[in-house]
């Protein structure tokens, strides 16, 4: 099992890339695990509290919970990963079975951040684009997607985003085996993932 983690800013093209990645290798089995599926479980908080939860600072991510699932896949074991809802700010009660397979990429933004997290990939890749272009794509998945208004979401960027972007997400370059940026289109550094990804499955 080949495990790929993709990092880089909110907004910054990971899903683009993980698409390109996956679009390339249709004939080997893959499957994609989000961070956002871990957030950790905040049930016992009202949902007025649960607003006001950090989700950029590596302690809303139950990393635990990732490595032990990481470590199950790689041993042949089928997991069952948690569903979160970004209207409720909590995980629901569902989950989603996720069976071993040849490639399994994680993406998110903090996955670079935890040093056990890391230890589990065998390419980490980090998507840059610069921070106006974040921006845009953050308000309209946010609006779009998860029923955020104009106002919640530029008070979270401005209070929680950028500077934990610039605390926490922005070091983990260093730990970067290859850096894609998405400002325009990248395909070389695609394929040269593609090429490292086949190379590594024969």
């Amino acid at each position: 099992m080949l495990i790929i983690g993709i990092s880089g800013g909110t907004g910054s093209g990971k899903t683009t890339v993980v698409s390109q990645i996956i679009d390339q290798l249709k004939n080997e089995e893959v499957d994609v695990i989000s961070q956002d599926s871990y957030y950790q479980d905040t049930s016992h908080l009202p949902f007025e509290e649960r607003k006001k939860i950090n989700f950029d600072h590596p302690k809303s991510i139950d990393f635990d919970l990732l490595v032990s699932h990481l470590k199950d896949l790689k041993a042949g074991k089928t997991i069952e990963q948690p569903v979160y809802s970004f209207i409720d700010h909590n995980r629901t009660s569902e989950t989603i079975t996720i069976h071993p397979r040849k490639v399994i990429i994680v993406e998110g933004i903090l996955i670079l951040t935890h040093s056990d997290v890391r230890a589990m990939f065998d390419i980490k890749i980090y998507v840059h684009a610069d921070s106006d272009e974040r921006l845009i794509r953050r308000l309209k998945r946010d609006i779009n997607d998860r029923g955020r208004d104009l106002e919640e979401v530029l008070w979270r960027y401005q209070t929680t985003l950028k500077p934990m972007h610039q605390q926490f997400i922005e070091p983990t370059k260093e730990f970067a085996d290859i850096i894609i940026p998405t400002n325009r289109p990248n395909n070389v550094a695609v394929d040269i993932v593609q090429t490292i990804i086949k190379d590594r499955l024969t």
